[in-house]
């Protein structure tokens, strides 16, 4: 079949025949092999420029072909499980990782696409030595279940009985990645990480961690706001106290790179209101010693600090969050005067004013920390932790030469703003004894 055959025959089957009739291709030259490859990849090609082109029935009259076609199945299995690998593989070598593909996946497409993006990362990642894969690499894919459960790769297209349905979510899936813009590169792309097999992060303090969940879970389960905000502020000072240990060991340190130096980490910021939601993020990392830029579009923030400081913003933040959306329910919907609801405008200036006054308790308890901490070193800590702030501003500045700032939402709800910060202001600061109980 010569060139100009080919492209009359894409242009027919784009069409589709009439009367939904099975197609069948009469190969007329090189094996049926390797012509029925490349009627798939021209078929494939049309199917992703009608998603590019929004053309949904093109895109239909496409994937039917490839479902349908007599002969094609094995090449079709073949180049869908092709273009997924290489279409995840360009996504790690454009600044995305695996939990960023997976949260946006799940932001543009549905349940099914999500599945298959985390089976795809999954059998990419197939290709890597585990010591060439950065930690934090592997703690997104022990998070998302990126694990390979099937015997052949053909079953993770799970077909189940829908051929047709089965195509056109892989080929929405491959839109997807191969239309990623690039992301600023957080970590080493699988492959080029150098570390020691059963080595995991010797930065970050996992018995400190592990008290700070301690005093949060504490805060999520008890029924008495009071209580929670001084759990909260027992965990803040905690680890403040922990990266003030860290800043000083590091000061320590023999070496130009003695002090370490600032990573990045992206954490998902979802609808709804997700304006008071970045805020909150915001001044939890800047409690921390963090910077958070947050990029509405996709999801996420990218929190910037030490290894140490960021696992703090982390697990604080999804704390916060559990007990900011937990208080703002409680309230219950609103409705003005007219009947008309309100609840949206109340809880948009609820969580504006909680994420506002929770970044005021947290500067306090920060501050405390560092007060305590210097005298019992009989030093000034300033210096010391004035360095670090200043390279990781510096490490914003790399990543991020051009930010935009933009507001977080208007406050149009006076009810919901006094609400928030009440929420946020029934604490009790005498942190010490918590922390004590929190390390048992």
């Amino acid at each position: 079949m010569s060139g100009g055959e080919r492209a009359d025959a894409r242009r027919r089957w784009s069409l589709g025949p009439p009367g939904g009739a099975a197609w069948s291709f009469p190969w007329s030259s090189g094996s049926p092999g390797e012509a029925a490859e490349e009627l798939v990849a021209g078929l494939l090609s049309a199917a992703l420029e009608a998603r590019r082109r929004l053309d949904e029935g093109e895109f239909r009259r496409c994937v039917k072909v490839l479902a349908q076609g007599q002969g094609l199945r094995q090449a079709v299995d073949r180049a869908l499980l092709d273009a997924l690998n290489r279409q995840v593989t360009h996504a790690w070598h454009g600044g995305w990782q695996p939990a960023d593909v997976v949260r946006l996946a799940g932001r543009r497409l549905e349940a099914r696409h999500v599945r298959l993006v985390t089976d795809a990362v999954a059998a990419e990642m197939r290709a890597y030595a585990a010591a060439t894969v950065d930690d934090r690499w592997l703690d997104q894919l022990e998070a998302i279940g990126a694990t390979v459960w099937w015997g052949r790769d053909e079953e993770y297209l799970r077909e189940n009985g829908d051929r047709t349905a089965m195509v056109a979510c892989a080929l929405r899936v491959i839109h997807l990645l191969a239309t990623l813009p690039p992301l600023e590169r957080l970590c080493p792309v699988p492959g080029t990480a150098r570390r020691t097999p059963g080595s995991r992060g010797g930065a970050v303090d996992e018995r400190m961690l592990a008290r700070v969940r301690a005093l949060l879970a504490k805060a999520e389960s008890t029924e008495f706001e009071a209580e929670a905000e001084t759990f909260t502020a027992a965990a803040q000072a905690l680890m403040a106290r922990h990266s003030i240990d860290a800043a000083l060991l590091a000061s320590g340190a023999a070496g130009p790179d003695g002090a370490g130096r600032p990573e990045g980490r992206r954490l998902g910021v979802d609808a709804p209101y997700e304006g008071p939601k970045a805020m909150l993020l915001d001044v939890i990392a800047s409690a921390n010693h963090c910077r958070s830029v947050w990029s509405r579009h996709f999801g996420f923030a990218t929190v910037l600090g030490f290894p140490a400081d960021l696992a703090a913003v982390e697990v604080l933040f999804t704390s916060l969050l559990v007990q900011a959306t937990t208080a703002m329910r409680v309230t219950g919907s609103r409705r003005d005067g007219s009947g008309r609801s309100r609840t949206r405008s109340f809880r948009q200036s609820f969580l504006a004013a909680y994420a506002q006054r929770i970044g005021e308790r947290l500067e306090e308890a920060a501050g405390q920390a560092v007060r305590e901490a210097a005298a019992d070193a009989g030093r000034d800590l300033l210096p010391v932790l004035a360095a670090r702030e200043q390279a990781v501003e510096a490490k914003v500045e790399e990543i991020f030469p051009t930010l935009t700032m933009i507001g977080a939402g208007a406050v149009s709800n006076r009810e919901g703003w006094i609400s928030g910060r009440a929420a946020a202001d029934r604490a009790v600061l005498d942190v010490r004894g918590k922390i004590a109980e929190g390390g048992r």
